[in-house]
């Protein structure tokens, strides 16, 4: 039998459609508010039966610039090229904002690539160049005129645009070649060893340009690098890559400082490693046990009595001095000889802001140690060939178990 409502129930009735209508809404919104932008699901690429990318799932946020960092064939381009759509994953999946894109075709896709060579078109105008793919979806000229001058005043470049790209400087090409991947207001700026073609100088100034742009347009940005300063100055997070796969993933500090395994530890910056054996393990302190001597961790760790590991100690942490550390200086550490080593200076390195030691120990490691220079004519008293102690502190030590 149909439900009948009278007209004096239709308020109450409306209100509850509404307030339905409301909570649905709502719902809807938080649960899309929820989902990662870009969802990569167990990816694999093989060729001729070789992995170049092994089973990678990560997530990524909107807004986020999402760095892929490794060495040279560890499969970072590669998963570029997949999330572009110029390689076809032999299995996985790659959603964005909500929508599989692994069978859509490049053109198709609302991302933008920009790739290590710029690759501009020399015969077009830096105006042209901006304004290319603009013209291949049709848009109207007036639009275009409008979109380009704005792209090229957002990179700083607006008096640039009869020039031809060979009439720029590197910085500038850049500049432009970012303007161009902006000017179709992609969802998803893929970016390819963005600075690799800049000396060192004008990456560093770049690099914060770079990241303001990205930024101001509040596009999601996922870039490959090999360059650790290029990675740690520009992402909000860092995928480290080895052999097709992902080994962690974190904010900058959070890489550098509590790596989660040994060649993530000594990939991102320098450390030194100290292989040795836990001792005593306890809730809030653990004793390793190394050639180099007892090495005191003022925490817990994952782990048990008797396990190898290594312990990581970052360059910067380390003190040095020709005097035997006191009780002062290394607090309870200090009681029972820990966390101490001798050795004699083998290699002194001045960067102008720093300096770094290299400290041979009587068992053949080579302790690396920086020093800050900040004093102008700061007077070390450490030279070549000198006998030191070297100290740190047991809260700056990562146990590495892998």
């Amino acid at each position: 039998m149909p439900r009948v409502i009278f007209a004096s129930h239709f308020p109450c009735v409306l209100q509850i459609i509404i307030a339905d209508m409301t909570a649905q809404t709502a719902s809807t919104v938080a649960s899309n508010a929820s989902q990662p932008f870009l969802l990569i699901r167990n990816l694999v690429k093989e060729f001729s039966g070789v992995r170049a990318v092994d089973d990678i799932s990560v997530t990524i946020n909107k807004g986020e610039i999402f760095a892929l960092l490794g060495s040279s064939g560890c499969g970072k381009s590669t998963l570029l090229r997949m999330l572009a759509g110029f390689e076809t994953p032999t299995s996985g999946q790659i959603s964005l904002a909500g929508q599989d894109i692994v069978n859509v075709p490049p053109y198709q896709r609302p991302i933008n690539m920009m790739f290590q060579s710029y690759a501009l078109f020399p015969h077009l105008s830096v105006w042209d160049n901006v304004a290319f793919g603009l013209r291949r979806d049709g848009m109207p000229k007036d639009e275009i005129a409008a979109r380009v001058e704005k792209m090229l005043n957002l990179v700083q470049l607006s008096s640039y645009g009869k020039r031809k790209p060979h009439q720029l400087s590197g910085g500038q090409q850049q500049r432009v070649a970012l303007a161009r991947s902006l000017s179709k207001r992609p969802q998803l700026l893929l970016l390819d060893e963005p600075l690799g073609a800049l000396d060192k100088k004008l990456r560093e100034r770049t690099q914060i340009e770079l990241v303001n742009i990205i930024e101001q347009v509040g596009v999601t940005c996922v870039m490959v690098t090999h360059d650790q300063d290029e990675a740690m100055s520009m992402a909000t997070r860092i995928a480290v890559m080895s052999e097709g796969r992902i080994l962690q993933v974190g904010a900058p500090g959070e890489i550098y400082e509590t790596p989660n395994c040994r060649f993530v530890a000594d990939f991102i910056g320098s450390v030194n490693l100290f292989p040795g054996r836990v001792v005593i393990d306890e809730p809030d302190h653990v004793v390793i046990e190394s050639k180099e001597g007892l090495h005191y961790v003022n925490h817990g760790i994952t782990g048990t009595k008797g396990m190898e590991v290594h312990v990581a100690v970052r360059p910067e942490k380390v003190c040095l001095q020709l005097e035997t550390p006191t009780l002062e200086q290394r607090a309870s550490a200090a009681e029972q000889g820990h966390n101490c080593a001798e050795g004699v200076i083998s290699a002194i390195a001045y960067f102008g802001n720093e300096t770094r030691y290299h400290v041979q120990l009587a068992t053949g490691l080579e302790l690396r140690v920086s020093r800050t220079n900040a004093a102008r004519h700061q007077d070390t008293q450490l030279c070549r060939d000198q006998k030191v102690f070297a100290w740190w502190d047991g809260a700056d030590i990562v146990v590495l178990t892998q």
